[in-house]
């Protein structure tokens, strides 16, 4: 894995784990090599993040749409900062641009990311791998839930390997890196993400 896209909250919650996890996941990153894709922001996990990678030698590249660039919450110090339209081609560039993707903690956003990047693999539109970090069990219900769908059927079997999940950076990226896709990849451009 080249690149990681790593998908977080812009808020820093009163728990400090939050954002002492964010700034481990971004120095553990640049450690290995592996350069971080992420929105672009200064603020909350996000900056922590891309500013422990950045401290650490890593490369660091944010994607961010023009309205948040304009509200100024843009990250002036990346190693590169695309700036697209809208929310959609954000996510789209971060799957050019990305070999997988990371969730920390976040709130509706990161919600709406995960869940896109899980739809986009469920239907072959990537064979990437996609980790969540469960922080300080941050994602327990949504785990749980992740197994109900299943149960329900909601959720195929062949699905369900689609999440990986661990508490830790070093087991999550050792999952990442092992993950064999099993969805077969249609056959599309770029441009129809």
């Amino acid at each position: 894995m080249k690149r990681l896209a790593v998908y977080c909250g812009s808020a820093t919650p009163a728990d400090p784990v939050y954002i002492e996890a964010a700034r481990a996941v971004g120095r553990g990153l640049a450690e290995r090599g592996i350069g971080v894709v992420y929105g672009g922001g200064r603020l909350g996990l996000m900056g922590a993040v891309a500013d422990s990678c950045l401290e650490a030698g890593g490369e660091v590249i944010g994607v961010i749409p023009t309205a948040l660039v304009n509200a100024e919450v843009a990250h002036r110090g990346l190693t590169e900062l695309h700036v697209v339209d809208t929310m959609h081609e954000r996510k789209a560039r971060f799957t050019e641009l990305a070999d997988g993707f990371v969730n920390l903690p976040g709130g509706t956003g990161t919600m709406d990311e995960l869940w896109e990047a899980l739809s986009w693999a469920q239907l072959g539109y990537h064979a990437d791998p996609i980790g969540l970090l469960n922080i300080a069990g941050y994602y327990d219900k949504l785990i749980d839930f992740w197994q109900h769908m299943g149960t329900v059927g909601f959720l195929r079997p062949q699905h369900q390997g689609l999440l990986l999940i661990d508490d830790t950076l070093d087991g999550l990226l050792d999952r990442m890196t092992a993950f064999i896709p099993t969805i077969p990849i249609i056959n599309m451009k770029r441009e129809d993400l």
